[in-house]
């Protein structure tokens, strides 16, 4: 069951119209009908979210293409205390916009939000190698300037929906480097975990107590020992000193199951702290019958201790 955005709830998210997040969000029925508040930026979103002056704040977290938005992460790490609610993943198709009567070869200028530029580099580099690329706080952002600016020696790379918004021309599609490029984000909330639907994820911070040899080999091992599948692992600079990182860690399952539940309690008696950010729907199914197997096995076991234990003598 997915955490449902119900009537007169308030979604925050970044602006201003036209951005992949708000495309994002209008192919979410629920998240399209709520009422909407656009921020300046990511920050603004989840801080938003978290002074509950939103009900969600929704973001995009992470690219196939550059990666994790750190932006993003970080804030769910060390700023906010914040649950996934839901991810969700569209495919990204970046386009070269411009003033009707723009062509190619008058181009000068490139605006756009840092990401997506880097998404493009080899059009760019083939096309337009001289033109000066600047930074936007998001690619409706450029395109809302750009047709401010009436600049015909100026482009855009931006959202089809951007395109039509704006009133611009497109002057090239599907500019980005690698059509397979998708964005995931996620909605957030100050509480409430979403029931399990057998096709979950769960997201957890690991702060390692002592920093040594072997020691994520021995966090892996807890998922390894289960059959648990991981989706992410990455290492986050925790901000103190050089070298002391902490580890995100994306798997597949829920909170609820008792597989999972286990690993973290071992998790945190072991080898150091958790912060939990939430089991929510996956976006993408998994491997729900080998998930079942591991899960019947584990209880089996833990029947076959329990009768063991039940009959140790009492003194």
């Amino acid at each position: 069951m997915i955490t449902v955005a119900r009537a007169g709830r308030h979604v925050a998210y970044l602006g201003p119209p036209g951005t992949f997040t708000e495309e994002a969000l209008l192919g979410q029925p629920d998240l399209a009908a709520a009422d909407h508040q656009l921020c300046r930026s990511i920050p603004e979103v989840l801080e938003r979210a978290a002074r509950g002056r939103a009900d969600l704040g929704f973001t995009a977290i992470e690219n196939s293409i550059e990666g994790t938005v750190n932006i993003a992460l970080d804030a769910l790490i060390f700023e906010h205390d914040l649950l996934i609610q839901r991810e969700v993943v569209i495919d990204v198709r970046l386009h070269l916009l411009g003033h009707p009567g723009t062509s190619l070869e008058m181009i000068r200028r490139v605006i756009s939000f840092p990401v997506a530029t880097a998404q493009c580099r080899r059009y760019l580099t083939a096309n337009l190698p001289d033109a000066e690329q600047r930074a936007a706080n998001s690619t409706a952002a450029a395109a809302r300037d750009l047709s401010d600016s009436h600049d015909i020696a100026a482009a855009a790379i931006g959202t089809a929906l951007s395109q039509k918004l704006y009133g611009l021309e497109l002057i090239a599609t599907g500019i980005e480097d690698h059509p397979e490029n998708q964005t995931r984000f996620v909605a957030v909330a100050r509480s409430g975990v979403p029931a399990p639907t057998g096709h979950d994820k769960t997201s957890i911070v690991v702060f390692q107590r002592a920093d040594r040899s072997g020691s994520l080999m021995g966090i892996l091992a807890e998922f390894a020992a289960r059959s648990i599948n991981l989706t992410k692992l990455e290492s986050r600079p925790i901000k103190k000193a050089l070298g002391d990182y902490c580890f995100l860690i994306d798997f597949e399952g829920h909170i609820a199951d008792q597989l999972v539940a286990d690993c973290l309690t071992s998790i945190v008696a072991k080898h150091g702290d958790v912060k939990f950010l939430g089991s929510y729907p996956a976006a993408t199914q998994g491997q729900p019958e080998q998930n079942s197997n591991a899960a019947a096995t584990w209880s089996a076991a833990q029947a076959w201790i329990a009768d063991l234990r039940r009959q140790v003598e009492l003194s």
